[in-house]
């Protein structure tokens, strides 16, 4: 991933509401909700909706599909990977596989 691709996803994450619809959409799944549905679930007005909606597609973070008269969404999962990717490259000295999360980072849910 190149730097300029990921300051462009990680723009669109850095608002409320498009990391709320982000993480929506990844909890939904590949096959994605309708737009309705999305805002429904997170209260948000269509006509704001749909601007957050364009910017997380224009950032590669999440796909599209028409069908009849309605438009699905669904996280793309390769840019999420290859974001998830990038920021760790450099982790625990190139060795991503070796990086520990400290007991105390972790909410206590986690635990």
């Amino acid at each position: 991933m190149e730097i300029l691709t990921a300051v462009t996803a990680l723009s669109a994450l850095a608002q409320e509401h498009r990391l709320e619809i982000f993480r929506l959409l990844v909890r939904e799944g590949v096959h994605g909700t309708p737009a309705g549905h999305i805002g429904e679930k997170l209260g948000i007005p269509l006509s704001t909706l749909s601007f957050h909606l364009s910017q997380l597609k224009n950032a590669g973070l999440i796909n599209c599909r028409r069908e009849s008269r309605t438009l699905f969404y669904s996280a793309n999962y390769l840019s999420m990977n290859e974001l998830m990717a990038y920021l760790t490259e450099n982790c625990c000295e190139g060795n991503p596989d070796s990086c520990e999360i400290p007991v105390g980072c972790v909410p206590e849910k986690e635990k």
